[in-house]
């Protein structure tokens, strides 16, 4: 029972920078707009995040720092997608391509220097409880929150106004457009939020993840949290579902080379990514054969302002 709880608090650990940045992107999605660029957004939070907490010892500052992070690049994504209508692909992978760049910049004095991470939550007693204790009440802010956000998500895109404002136009923005909405404004504060996102998933890492920052560290994250967003199908719920998965895989990796399984650790440490690769494909398939729209479909689409 002590390997299955401590199996599960693993994967959960390992699967919250993938709900983070893919919750954001979600919402961006629903919008019809496509960022690659999470990759980079995310490793900039990474970076501004450890600073703001180095800088202030404080975890909040350095969570805020790593969202405003992501914020800023997200906004020249639209900038460039929406202001100067530059292919949103092309600009995503440059952006991801900046942000490597611009992570290696501001973390380059922290490097190699170590923080107290974020402390986990106890609860006297719930937290003692055998097997799901440290589950559910022992985990640190970063858990809740995600999970609050997710919640928050569903019901803004499903029981209010703006979300279903918010889906139209990821549905059909000349529609959207007609009926007096203000396409482009709805598309920069979704880009915005999923840059947010994005950069805070980042943060996670070298505040609770790993108490430390080195360039790189997100580890194709980003990529996981796009195909993450297509295999819940654009469902908030869904989405903390694949992503416990993703980290499942993740940490099973690890387990299986610490046990010493003859199987190259090279090949081990690719599996999460060759999981992200079979699921696309399974789910490119089956849309192919049912026929249906999605929003991503929608997404290099470019409308002017009312």
């Amino acid at each position: 029972m002590e390997l299955f709880e401590a199996i599960i608090l693993t994967s959960i650990s390992a699967s919250i920078p993938l709900i983070l940045a893919a919750s954001g992107e979600l919402v961006g999605e629903r919008a019809g707009v496509l960022n690659l660029g999470i990759e980079g957004m995310m490793i900039v939070g990474a970076a501004c995040g450890f600073a703001g907490a180095y800088l202030t010892g404080s975890i909040i500052v350095g969570a805020l720092f790593g969202i405003v992070g992501g914020i800023a690049l997200s906004a020249v994504f639209a900038l460039l997608a929406f202001g100067f209508a530059v292919n949103q692909v092309a600009t995503g992978l440059a952006l991801t391509i900046l942000g490597a760049g611009a992570s290696g910049l501001i973390g380059a004095d922290f490097v190699g220097v170590k923080i107290s991470p974020t402390p986990n939550l106890h609860i006297p007693v719930l937290t003692d409880l055998p097997v799901f204790g440290r589950i559910l009440f022992g985990q640190n802010a970063f858990a809740y929150f995600s999970v609050l956000l997710v919640i928050g998500i569903w019901w803004f895109l499903y029981c209010t106004r703006g979300g279903l404002v918010l889906r139209a136009v990821g549905d059909n923005h000349t529609s959207a457009y007609a009926l007096g909405y203000p396409v482009l404004k709805i598309r920069w504060l979704a880009v915005l939020f999923g840059g947010g996102c994005a950069g805070l998933g980042g943060a996670y890492l070298p505040l609770a993840y790993t108490p430390f920052f080195v360039p790189e560290m997100t580890a194709g994250r980003g990529w996981i949290a796009l195909a993450l967003v297509v295999f819940a199908s654009w469902r908030p719920g869904r989405l903390v579902i694949g992503a416990f998965l993703f980290g499942a895989v993740t940490i099973l990796q690890l387990q299986a080379q610490s046990a010493g399984v003859g199987i190259p650790s090279q090949l081990m440490s690719s599996l999460p990514y060759l999981a992200c690769i079979v699921v696309l494909v399974l789910i490119s398939r089956t849309r192919r054969t049912a026929g249906s729209a999605t929003p991503a479909s929608l997404a290099i689409s470019f409308v002017p302002e009312r």
